[in-house]
């Protein structure tokens, strides 16, 4: 059903978007439109899912300095009780307990996340309602407090706001999650790190989840071991340009290219152009 060729324009598209606040599922699902690929086919929610991967894994890489302080705060405070007020072992329950509320949803929801959600429509609704979202969060966040001033609220609802994207395809988990901290008074470094950290598991668990469909449902082993190799490289260069572009700007651009490829979207189902 997926071929090489159109397995690495989907891992190029994910590791691009994955991290970015623009929708990695909603551009994936615009290209798949593209490739004449059918959006709501359960192998291809399973193949985006696994590529999915390959971007969490540019995440592990990039971050493996904290990640590593975490664990090794994490298993300090797990055998000695003196460690359990460091913030780093905090943080790390933090990010599981946030995980909590995605994990429920994606499996409560599953029939309306493949069934009618995966739609260019919602895309394309979400698109433009994720951007009235991150515009606010940009206008109204405080950025007053740094990621030591993480509270567990903090990661709880930043968690949470995950659960938009998984059911709106178009949100986007990134704009959510980052628009969320902002909203909560973390600055943008703070909020990017916190949405990327969360990614970890979520992101993890839907791919392995997925990974029985995108195989056992027509897809190629071999078309998603390029897109997932393909997504891990652009998605770290992405994470690299996005924190540093974050340390001094506000997210108007985003906002506006959101806005203007989902009323591009809606043309385009209008008129015939795509299937939605």
């Amino acid at each position: 059903m997926i071929d090489i060729g159109q397995s690495v324009i989907l891992g190029v598209v994910e590791g691009l978007t994955e991290f970015l606040p623009v929708s990695s599922t909603g551009h994936l699902k615009i290209a798949e439109g593209f490739l004449g690929i059918p959006v709501d086919d359960r192998a291809v929610v399973g193949f985006t899912a696994v590529i999915q991967v390959g971007a969490i894994a540019a995440v592990l890489v990039y971050f493996f300095r904290d990640i590593i302080r975490f664990a090794a705060a994490w298993g300090r405070g797990l055998v000695r009780p003196e460690a359990r007020q460091e913030h780093d072992y905090k943080f790390a329950w933090w990010v599981i307990f946030a995980t909590v509320p995605i994990v429920v949803a994606g499996l409560l929801f599953q029939p309306l996340i493949k069934g009618p959600l995966a739609s260019l429509w919602v895309v394309a609704g979400s698109l433009i309602a994720g951007s009235a979202v991150m515009w606010a969060a940009d206008r109204f966040g405080t950025g007053k407090r740094s990621e030591a001033e993480t509270t567990l609220p903090d990661a709880m609802l930043v968690g949470s706001s995950q659960i938009l994207a998984l059911l709106f395809p178009g949100f986007s988990r990134s704009g959510a999650t980052i628009s969320t901290g902002l909203l909560r008074g973390l600055d943008r470094v703070a909020a990017t790190r916190l949405s990327f950290f969360l990614s970890i598991p979520a992101l993890t668990g839907a791919g392995v989840y997925e990974l029985k469909d995108a195989v056992g449902g027509g897809v190629d082993v071999l078309p998603l071991l390029v897109g997932t190799v393909v997504s891990f490289v652009v998605a770290y260069a992405s994470i690299a340009w996005l924190l540093k572009f974050v340390a001094g700007h506000t997210f108007t651009a985003f906002v506006v290219y959101r806005v203007v490829v989902g009323v591009a979207l809606l043309g385009l189902l209008v008129t015939g152009v795509l299937n939605p």
